[in-house]
């Protein structure tokens, strides 16, 4: 499994992802940063600045509990959180 190794706040809401395969991939947390656990680091650049790996979970993580998939970041997959509800048919 891939993971995280190594995070580097950018510009803005970008960060520098090292991974564990060597791999490298810089990453627009922008569109990611929705709902109430999200929202505190889009209003706070030093909170969002604040980010760390947690080498256990092989992930980034941030104080407020906020942390990512690391497949989400691996494999630019969209959080479950922000994937469209399917739609329901009445019958």
């Amino acid at each position: 499994m891939v993971r995280v190794r190594k995070v580097t706040p950018l510009d803005g809401f970008s960060l520098r992802l090292e991974f564990t395969d060597g791999s490298v991939r810089t990453l627009d947390m922008e569109p990611y940063l929705k709902g109430p656990i999200f929202e505190p680091l889009k209003r706070d650049p030093a909170l969002f600045r604040s980010v760390r790996v947690d080498k256990e979970l092989g992930t980034i993580v941030w104080p407020n509990g906020a942390d990512v998939c690391p497949d989400v970041l691996v494999h630019g997959r969209t959080p479950v959180a922000l994937e469209p509800m399917p739609s329901r048919r009445s019958g």
